[in-house]
C-alpha cells in the first residue's frame, strides 16, 4: 500500500503544532512546535529521528515564516515525498460542519463568518490554512473541526433557556469542544472492551488545561459539558466552569470589574490556579496536596467533585453505561484524580485495580478497574493529531 503520511497543523493565536503522521499506523516522522510567534522570541522546537532540535526564527516572526522555515525542513530530510495532504485543526465549525471536510473558499468563508464564537482560535486557523495552502499549493487542504463531533447533540441538549431569536439569529447554543479527542479516545476503547463502538454507552473525560466531558451513545455525541465557548462545564487549569450568571453583575455593580477583567478572570485566573492560589499544573498541586497545603487540597477536592457530578449526570442521556474514560494529560497521568473520581462514583459499581491504576501513566493504556460486572473504567492516551490524518488522509484519497 502507497505510503499516507499527512501533514497535521495546529495553529493557535502565537503558536504553531505540528506533526507529519502516518494515517495507516499513527507513527511520527516528524513533531515540532513554533512558539512566541509575533514576538521577539520566536523559536521552533522539533524533533525527527530521535534528533530533538531548536532554533531561533526572525523576530515577530509570522505563521506564515515559521510555515516556511517548516518546510524548508521538510524539504531538506526528503519528507515531501509521501504526503498526500495537509490536515488542519480548526476550533469552531458553529452548524455548519459535522464532519471534516476538504477546504475550499466557501469553508474558509465559514470559518470567517464564526469567528465571533472562537475569536481567539478561528483567525489563527485561517492564518494557518492560508500560509499552509501557499507552501502546498498541490496538496489538498483538510479542515477537521473540534466541533464536528458534538453536531450529533438532540435539540434539547444543546439549546440554552434564553429568548429563542438568540439562537436562531446568533447561533448562541451549546456547541461542544475537544471533539476529535473524545471521537478517538471512545473508538479506542471500544477495541479494548471488545465490542462494536455503535453499541456502547461511554462517558469520555478529557482532562488538560482544558476538561470537557462527553456522553457517546451509540457511536455518537449525545451531550457534552463545553457550550458556546470552551469555559463552560467543569473546573479546568485556569477556567472556571460553569458559575451562576449572576456574578457577571455581582462583579461589575459591586466590585466595578470590566467586561474585559471579568473574561481574564473567569478564563485565565480561574479553576485550579485560582483555587489552589499555586499554580494551574496540576502535578504541582497534587505534590503540595500530598506536602500538607490545605489550599492544594481543596482545589482537587473541588475539581474531582465536580467532575464526578458531571459524569453521574450523563448517565441520564445515555440510560445505561459501559465505560468511563480518562484521557488528556491529566486524565491520561494522574492516579490519584482517577481514584478519587472513582471513588465518587462506586454506586455504579467500580472497583479500582490500584496496580493497574498506578501503572497507567506516559502513554500506558488500558482497564483500571476489576469489577466482573458493569461499567469499566479505563485510559486511553488521546491522538487529535493521528485522528486528524487519518480524516486528511480519507478525504485526500477521495480527490486525488
Amino acid at each position: 500500500m502507497l505510503d499516507q503520511h499527512v501533514l497535521v497543523l495546529n495553529c493557535g493565536s502565537s503558536s504553531l503544532k505540528f506533526a507529519i503522521l502516518d494515517a495507516q499506523s499513527g507513527d511520527e516522522l516528524i513533531t515540532g512546535l513554533a512558539e512566541c510567534l509575533i514576538s521577539e522570541d520566536a523559536r521552533l522546537k522539533y524533533s525527527y529521528q530521535g534528533q530533538k532540535q531548536t532554533e531561533s526564527l526572525i523576530a515577530n516572526a509570522s505563521h506564515q515564516q515559521a510555515i516556511t522555515r517548516l518546510v524548508d525542513i521538510i524539504k531538506a530530510n526528503k519528507l515531501e515525498r509521501s504526503l498526500i495532504a495537509v490536515g488542519h485543526r480548526v476550533v469552531h465549525g458553529g452548524e455548519h460542519f459535522t464532519q471534516s471536510v476538504v477546504i475550499t473558499e466557501h469553508v474558509k468563508q465559514v470559518i470567517a463568518d464564526t469567528i465571533s464564537l472562537a475569536p481567539l482560535h478561528n483567525p489563527a486557523n485561517l492564518v494557518g490554512i492560508e500560509a499552509a495552502e501557499k507552501a502546498f499549493d498541490t496538496l489538498p487542504q483538510v479542515a477537521v473541526f473540534d466541533t464536528a463531533f458534538h453536531q450529533t447533540m438532540p435539540k434539547h441538549a444543546y439549546l440554552y433557556a434564553l429568548p429563542y431569536e438568540l439562537y436562531q439569529q446568533h447561533g448562541v447554543r451549546r456547541y461542544g469542544f475537544h471533539g476529535t479527542s473524545h471521537h478517538y479516545v471512545a473508538k479506542q476503547a471500544a477495541t479494548v472492551l471488545q465490542q462494536p463502538f455503535e453499541t456502547l454507552a461511554l462517558i469520555s473525560a478529557h482532562l488538560g488545561n482544558g476538561c470537557s466531558v462527553t456522553a457517546i451513545k451509540n457511536g455518537v455525541s449525545v451531550d457534552t459539558s463545553m457550550g458556546l465557548t470552551p469555559l463552560e462545564g467543569v473546573v479546568m487549569g485556569t477556567r472556571s466552569g460553569d458559575i451562576d450568571p449572576g456574578l457577571f453583575n455581582f462583579l461589575t455593580q459591586q466590585l466595578g470589574y470590566s467586561a474585559v477583567k471579568i473574561d481574564t478572570l473567569l478564563n485565565k485566573q480561574s479553576g485550579l490556579l485560582g483555587l489552589s492560589k499555586l499554580s494551574n499544573d496540576c502535578r504541582t498541586i497534587e505534590d503540595a496536596h500530598l506536602a500538607g497545603n490545605a489550599q492544594a487540597s481543596l482545589a482537587l477536592e473541588v475539581f474531582c467533585y465536580r467532575l464526578a457530578k458531571q459524569i453521574a449526570a450523563y448517565v441520564v442521556p445515555l440510560g445505561t453505561l459501559d465505560g468511563l474514560i480518562f484521557t488528556g494529560g491529566i486524565g491520561e497521568n494522574s492516579q490519584l484524580i482517577r481514584q478519587k473520581v472513582i471513588d465518587s462514583l462506586n454506586f455504579f459499581g467500580f472497583k479500582l485495580n490500584e496496580q493497574a491504576n498506578s501503572q497507567a501513566r506516559f502513554g500506558q493504556s488500558g482497564v483500571i478497574t476489576s469489577n466482573q460486572t458493569g461499567p469499566q473504567a479505563l485510559v486511553i492516551p488521546t491522538n487529535e493529531e493521528w485522528m486528524i490524518a487519518r480524516d486528511a488522509a480519507a478525504l485526500a484519497l477521495e480527490v486525488i
